[in-house]
């Protein structure tokens, strides 16, 4: 049978996508405190590994390990001319794990500074480094783009511009990190809300908006679903939802969740209700985690 474009497939009730990467390639070996871009091609067992897992929990999609894997990102680590080449190499992993039968998304994270006049970044140099991450992505086989933890609607602009630039036919998702703020709306850090993040980002052409990461508990994060569905309502756009596994609790100086698969599973199903059709998880999500979402919510 020929697999829907993931358009088409997206339209076909939930969805969903996989949870954190970071802690996993830690606990599949990777070296604390390397750059996760960089094992795409220096430890792609390590990768695939991690990318196997959340596919056999039942995942539809497979988020590429390309996080921050912009050149502004990368040239912190003195990488900036392998963009293109990790990017390639993450999609090819990733496509290669997910066969045809599932999906690929191409990860396109935050730069890690601001804009001018906030700060140093030009609109012009951000664009080319989006643009060549996507470029990368596109060739190496990923069947949309996930523009992630955003907190700044110029940036999201800027990078839905970019992935354009380069494809101009595949779907694009964009998910903001929200924290809680005064009058029981959550924000971003740049102090964006659901109804503000709804009317500017619906105009950029994308195909879903929600959100991901922040420093909410689940109770906010069912309430933010909330806050989106009113907000999305008319926009044509999808909802997504990529929440952690509820609010760290310190072990020294180590962010430890300890939120349990089940209890995600139940948070997940009522965000679900909620109206979110795209589902995954966030930080300290796990493939435990996932398969209890998956089968919570497929019963």
């Amino acid at each position: 049978m020929t697999r829907l474009l993931l358009r088409e497939r997206l339209q076909k009730g939930v969805f969903f996508v996989d949870g954190a990467m970071g802690t996993q390639l830690i606990e599949a070996g990777a070296p604390v405190g390397c750059c996760n871009d960089m094992l795409n091609i220096d430890r792609p067992g390590i990768v695939r590994a991690v990318h196997q897992k959340y596919i056999d929990a039942g995942v539809d999609a497979v988020i590429t390990n390309t996080f921050g894997a912009n050149a502004l990102v990368l040239g912190r680590h003195g990488l900036a001319d392998k963009a293109y080449a990790i990017n390639l190499a993450a999609a090819k992993l990733a496509r290669s794990v997910a066969g045809e039968g599932n999906y690929v998304l191409g990860d396109i994270g935050p730069c890690g500074d601001f804009l001018e006049p906030l700060g140093a970044v030009t609109r012009n140099r951000l664009k080319s480094a989006f643009a060549e991450q996507a470029r990368g992505l596109l060739d190496g086989g990923v069947d949309g783009f996930i523009v992630e933890t955003m907190t700044a609607l110029d940036e999201v602009q800027v990078a839905a511009d970019a992935v354009k630039s380069v494809s101009a036919d595949l779907p694009i998702l964009v998910s903001l990190a929200y924290d809680p703020a005064a009058g029981g709306t959550a924000r971003t850090m740049m102090g964006v809300a659901p109804a503000q993040a709804a009317e500017q980002v619906a105009a950029m052409g994308i195909d879903a908006l929600g959100f991901n990461c922040g420093t909410l508990d689940m109770d906010g994060y069912v309430k933010l679903a909330q806050d989106y569905a009113v907000a999305l309502k008319g926009t044509g756009l999808l909802l997504l939802a990529e929440p952690n596994a509820g609010r760290p609790q310190l072990d020294g100086d180590r962010a430890v969740y300890t939120l349990s698969p089940d209890s995600f599973a139940s948070a997940l199903a009522k965000i679900r209700e909620k109206g979110a059709s795209i589902l995954g998880g966030c930080c300290g999500t796990s493939p435990a985690h996932l398969a209890a979402a998956t089968r919570k919510l497929r019963q």
